[in-house]
């Protein structure tokens, strides 16, 4: 999938993956695509909230070798 930034969290524990993502969406233009890296276990639940409460759209989530990436379409 295309992207335009991305974001390495990996190694940061909740809610550090998900403020760090917030700060990088907030920087980006309407319709951009943020790419997010992150081994936090509770980041999959994080994000489908944070795209909720947001309104930004959650474009996909898959797990890698416990390695988590996250695709958020700034609103």
């Amino acid at each position: 999938m295309n992207y335009d930034k991305e974001l390495d969290a990996r190694g940061l524990n909740c809610p550090l993956p998900i403020l760090r993502s917030k700060k990088a969406l907030t920087d980006m233009s309407s319709g951009q695509v943020l790419r997010v890296l992150s081994t936090d276990p509770g980041s999959v639940k994080d994000f489908g909230a944070f795209a909720k409460q947001t309104g930004n759209e959650l474009l996909s989530s898959t797990e890698n070798d416990k390695v988590f990436e996250f695709f958020l379409k700034r609103k």
